[in-house]
Formats: structure tokens, C-alpha cells, sequence
């Protein structure tokens, strides 16, 4: 539950977010890779989130073939 008072809208979307299962992770990284990718996220059209997650599922995948 999010703290203070939220908003209808703020529960709807926490609830979910969990249902779906989805996470917030934190990372820290340095500014200037970071402002890179947004750059070149934005020229192509596509958000942050869904190349993070394409980086890391591909990732996943490289490491099954490996203990393969």
C-alpha cells in the first residue's frame, strides 16, 4: 500500500502492478550511459523498460545455452 494518500488511481495500479508481477529495482549507473540509452530509446521509439527487459531476457537465454 503506498504510503501518505493515494490517489484511487495510485491503489488501481499498485494492485496491479503486484497481480501482473511486476518489481521496481533500483540501479545505479553512470549518468552519462544513462543518458545515452534514453537518447537512443527515444530516436527509436521505444521505451526504457521494454529494452531493459529485451537486454535481459536475451541474457537469460545466453546463459541456458550455456549450461547446455
Amino acid at each position: 500500500m503506498p504510503k501518505g494518500s493515494p490517489s484511487k488511481q495510485t491503489i488501481a495500479s499498485e494492485k496491479y502492478q503486484k497481480k501482473a508481477g511486476y518489481v521496481a529495482k533500483a540501479f545505479k549507473l553512470k549518468k552519462d550511459i544513462v543518458e545515452e540509452f534514453a537518447k537512443a530509446c527515444e530516436e527509436d521509439g521505444v521505451a526504457q523498460s521494454a529494452k531493459i527487459t529485451e537486454f535481459m531476457k536475451k541474457y537469460i537465454e545466453e546463459k541456458k545455452m550455456q549450461k547446455k
